[in-house]
């Protein structure tokens, strides 16, 4: 009887987004890999028997990390603003998104795409933008899955992009990588050598240019191919 009290007591007090809060923390700290039912409990100071209560396998609990990530996505477009403007909004919130959490493109990239609420809800928005933008559902189908696959790429190709490295780290390998341009012979790589800093920079100002000229790469593309399907 107190081992079932202690059970109940464990659930009532524990909430299935407590639950997604540690674990989402802990995966972007030390990757999903590192995430398992017991080591969640440890660090929730509860039984692995509370967490199977929300969450029957670590399957399960990524998934619902992939949902808390889609949910924090932006999908309430100014309903006053132009349809490319509108999916602006959309890819920025997403990348958004990706940066703020390390394991969200492992974790996406692994995962069923449409596989919750707030997936649906914001490939919903998405497909939406693109109606008023003129496209029919295969092209405007099309353009929803790149735009996901255009924020994963922009956060996995920022310079020296790796999860498991620190900071340092990273600023040294970086660094290393500069150099073996940078040392190039020049007559038959000079393009190389002359782009061996912008090649391998990850200072602030640098990502912010990679996140926002990819941005308005992709959609500025979008926009080039809007009057092809409204001929």
């Amino acid at each position: 009887m107190a081992s079932t009290q202690a059970r109940d007591t464990e659930r009532t007090r524990l909430s299935k987004d407590a639950v997604v809060d540690r674990a989402l923390a802990l995966a972007d700290a030390e990757g999903p890999d590192a995430l398992t039912i017991r080591r969640l409990a440890n660090e929730l100071g509860v039984t692995p028997m509370a967490l199977y209560w929300h969450f029957r396998s670590k399957e399960a609990l990524l998934s619902g990390l992939a949902d808390r990530i889609w949910a924090e996505i932006d999908t309430d477009v100014d309903p006053a603003a132009d349809w490319p403007q509108q999916l602006r909004t959309m890819l920025e919130s997403l990348v958004r998104v990706l940066r703020a959490h390390r394991c969200a493109t492992q974790i996406l990239l692994s995962g069923e795409k449409l596989s919750s609420e707030a997936a649906l809800q914001a490939t919903e928005t998405a497909l939406g933008v693109l109606r008023r933008g003129g496209f029919d559902p295969v092209h405007a189908s099309e353009i929803a899955r790149a735009a996901l696959w255009t924020g994963l790429m922009l956060v996995m190709s920022t310079p020296g992009f790796d999860p498991a490295l620190s900071d340092g780290e990273l600023t040294e390998l970086l660094r290393r990588h500069r150099v073996q341009l940078a040392m190039l012979a020049p007559d038959r790589y000079p393009r190389l050598v002359e782009a061996a800093v912008p090649m391998t920079s990850c200072a602030a100002e640098d990502q912010e240019f990679h996140y926002r000229f990819g941005i308005d790469l992709f959609v500025a593309g979008v926009q080039a191919m809007a009057p092809r399907r409204n001929d």
